[in-house]
């Protein structure tokens, strides 16, 4: 089992900067793919970003490619999600989760509760 708890989430104006971390609780972290995926109301949860085991292949929806860079460390186990040059349509619900295939959605197998990001116009 693996506990996951994103922190990090808040209001933010257009333009500006957040970055979200996830604690993991387990002792096997680095044996995880681990993404950062989102879901704004009535819309479906989506991909946002994804790095590998090592951290040493980063993967990125287009929708932020760019603006946002997915990160980890393993030592820690905790990985971060630094948000520049936000938009009103970053507004949502951000989850991490750890899984097997960093770029395959449907391979994650542990989710986090999600932190609430809002970007004001």
């Amino acid at each position: 089992q693996v506990q996951l708890v994103e922190s990090g989430g808040g209001l933010v104006q257009a333009g500006g900067s957040l970055r979200l971390s996830c604690a993991a609780s387990a002792r096997t972290f680095s044996s995880y793919a681990m993404g950062w995926f989102r879901q704004a109301p009535g819309k479906e949860r989506e991909f946002v970003a994804a790095t590998s085991r090592g951290g040493d292949s980063l993967y990125y929806a287009n929708s932020i490619q760019g603006r946002f860079v997915i990160s980890r460390d393993n030592a820690k186990n905790t990985i971060y999600l630094q948000m520049n040059s936000l938009r009103p349509e970053d507004t949502a619900v951000y989850y991490c989760a750890a899984g097997r295939v960093p770029g395959i959605p449907i391979t994650y197998d542990y989710w986090g509760q999600g932190t609430q990001v809002t970007v004001s116009s």
